[in-house]
């Protein structure tokens, strides 16, 4: 039986885009025999350079991006598509890059579709995110984004099936940052210090380069914003209330040093939010959006040990959805919500889903 090749542009090689190449390079065969696709990655790229790839990847291929990779801009890349006549092309943002996101729409305009499992495109402004669907739907692209909540979980098709079919939901809530959930999830069971389970994280490296962007709340609201957005809530970043973990004294203003040397300053008041809850309670740091209320909140609760938010484990993500038909008994959707190995495979979820998108509307070879 003929296979379809597709054409995978990856932005970002750091954690997230050298797995994914990794777990493209291993499974090479079985998708090529049990989903008759060759995934084949003709460009690899950082920030500055771009390494234009002639053969199939392979194992080494960081060896070889060391040796060849040259400076670009993005209309270099578009033109060396078009004229090598590349076809069926997924273009990867595995970045973090605010930057790189102003691309899309040239992307999308140049017949290509996006996999991201960068946030900030669908974090912006609801300009820039309806231009966006506006270009997708007059190219007939897809633009698939599951690990931007959740990693690897289906917690974006699911919502996005749930409200399309026409069920009504009425809250989502629920633990969306893994680093927030081994954090309170050690902090509830251990006679430990705050700010020394927050350093395990930092070295296990569960948390952000600075730990600070995990402990104001905005990752956590931005994932909050995209739930919100995929059931047509036109809503920004600002309609969030967030409640961050951080201190009047000890926050995004000081400098990283002074923030790394006085963190103890975070054992006071979180040890007296431990002592002062029901003891048959936990702290949880949650997302709630509250569609009859029509309130957006990130904040810390308190949480019977018994319901489901309680009994979380390690750095496990629970979101739970309540819908019209379900009634009170949620929707719930739990498992690992953060890393390398588990967001890459999100991402080579999405460029599948694509690939048998292409396959219907693309002639394949033998």
């Amino acid at each position: 039986m003929s296979k379809t090749k597709i054409n995978i542009v990856l932005f970002g090689i750091g954690n997230v885009g050298s797995t994914l190449i990794n777990q493209v390079v291993e499974s090479y065969d079985f998708f090529k025999d049990k989903r008759k696709v060759v995934l084949n990655f003709p460009i690899i790229l950082n920030s500055k350079l771009a390494f234009f790839n002639k053969e199939n990847i392979q194992i080494n291929w960081q060896n070889n991006f060391d040796k060849h990779a040259i400076p670009y801009q993005i209309t270099q890349v578009i033109d060396y598509i078009k004229n090598n006549n590349l076809d069926n092309i997924i273009v990867v943002d595995a970045t973090a890059s605010q930057e790189f996101v102003k691309n899309y729409i040239q992307l999308i305009q140049a017949d290509f579709h996006i996999v991201a499992a960068n946030k900030i495109a669908n974090t912006l402004h609801q300009d820039f995110y309806k231009e966006i669907r506006l270009n997708l739907k007059k190219h007939n692209k897809k633009f698939l984004y599951e690990t931007n909540v959740g990693a690897a979980l289906p917690v974006i098709k699911t919502i996005n099936d749930l409200h399309f079919s026409g069920d009504k939901i009425t809250k989502i809530r629920g633990v969306f940052s893994g680093t927030l959930s081994y954090i309170f999830n050690r902090f509830s069971t251990e006679q430990t210090a705050f700010s020394n389970i927050l350093i395990d994280a930092e070295n296990l490296g569960l948390t952000e380069p600075d730990s600070r962007q995990d402990l104001s709340g905005k990752d956590v609201a931005r994932k909050l914003l995209i739930l919100a957005r995929e059931i047509e809530q036109e809503i920004e970043f600002s309609d969030i209330q967030i409640e961050s973990l951080l201190l009047p004294n000890l926050n995004e203003e000081n400098t990283k040093k002074e923030y790394q040397n006085n963190k103890k300053l975070l054992d006071k008041p979180f040890e007296i939010a431990k002592i002062t809850q029901l003891g048959t309670h936990v702290l949880r740091y949650i997302g709630e959006i509250d569609l009859e209320a029509k309130k957006f909140q990130v904040k810390l609760i308190s949480e019977p040990q018994n319901s489901p938010l309680g009994q979380l484990k390690g750095s496990d993500n629970l979101i739970e959805i309540f819908t019209q038909t379900y009634g009170e008994i949620p929707i719930v959707i739990q498992g690992a919500g953060a890393g390398k190995q588990v967001t890459a495979r999100g991402v080579l979820t999405d460029i599948l889903k694509i690939s048998e998108h292409i396959k219907i509307k693309q002639p394949e070879f033998s």
